[in-house]
């Protein structure tokens, strides 16, 4: 559990997921806008026991929650089902439920997999949503049970993540790559809508102060293939794209069908800046994080 500036006179926001990416990420920028928190990993706090959300709750007292825990391995659901389900559908339904009981706000995300990719333009709020693999099920059944049972839930659809504050994201491999001088293999028939992860954590948490609720998509401004990403983001650090290698998704046997088309836009109007502002602002956080943990190829 990490606690920052609690105060009695300033109830916490809860974290749950607090070791992921979210949820480092929401522990951080709450703490540079002077948000107090109470961060609890997985280990603190089983978001699939009802009695110990109930009690987490009655312990913390905080002003709302936000989800950052979850089921992240999309191609791994496919034989993981039921604990993709248990992480990503339970979790978020039981939340749902003590938050409400308790008048607590929520936050929680879901993802661009719910949609099909059969239509040719940014999927909106009120677009349809078809999933094509386990995790998109999970997702999608999330939000239906979250938005049945609290009605002051906020459910944030967002994609392809990005952030300079941990390494399990695709434009720290494709530097990596770069940096290296080895070939990349990316898809270049998956449409997606990066994500920078400061501009996602702090415009929700805007909205989640402003106590907007439903489903919204955030994503930046800026949709692009996986292997357009890569080029973007090498070309934006001054490197040779050229090992950039542009493959069909089928050849990568992924064992989760995905959308070749999520591009996400908003009916509410798009909410975070642009794509290339957001590499940007990844390169300069990372030029940070590299000053202080240098990967081991810079030090060997």
């Amino acid at each position: 559990m990490d606690n920052l500036d609690i105060s009695a006179a300033m109830p916490p926001l809860l974290i749950t997921g607090g070791n992921g990416t979210l949820g480092h990420a929401f522990r951080l920028i709450c703490g540079i806008r002077g948000l107090a928190t109470i961060s609890l990993g997985r280990a603190e706090l089983d978001i699939t026991d009802a009695e110990a959300i109930a009690a987490a709750l009655r312990q913390y007292e905080p002003w709302a929650v936000v989800n950052a825990a979850g089921y992240v391995r999309v191609d791994a659901a496919e034989t993981e089902s039921r604990q993709c389900y248990q992480e990503n559908t339970l979790g978020p339904t039981l939340l749902a439920q003590a938050c409400a009981a308790q008048h607590v706000p929520l936050l929680t995300f879901s993802s661009d997999l719910v949609f099909d990719g059969k239509q040719r333009r940014a999927y909106l709020e009120h677009d349809p949503a078809r999933p094509l693999n386990v995790y998109g099920h999970s997702k999608l059944q999330a939000e239906q049970a979250v938005l049945a049972h609290h009605s002051k839930a906020l459910v944030v659809r967002s994609s392809a993540f990005f952030g300079a504050w941990d390494e399990h994201n695709f434009v720290h491999h494709a530097l990596t790559a770069a940096r290296l001088g080895q070939p990349f293999a990316a898809a270049a028939d998956v449409v997606v809508s990066p994500t920078y992860v400061p501009d996602l954590v702090n415009t929700a948490l805007d909205l989640l102060l402003d106590e907007e609720r439903g489903i919204w998509h955030l994503a930046n401004d800026g949709t692009c293939t996986w292997a357009e990403l890569a080029r973007l983001a090498i070309e934006t650090a001054g490197l040779d794209s050229g090992g950039v290698v542009s493959q069909p998704a089928a050849s990568f046997g992924w064992a989760a069908t995905r959308p070749n088309f999520s591009a996400l836009g908003s009916q509410q109007g798009m909410l975070l800046p642009s794509l290339e502002s957001g590499l940007h602002r990844y390169l300069a956080d990372e030029q940070l994080v590299r000053s202080t943990h240098p990967p081991a190829y810079l030090v060997a």
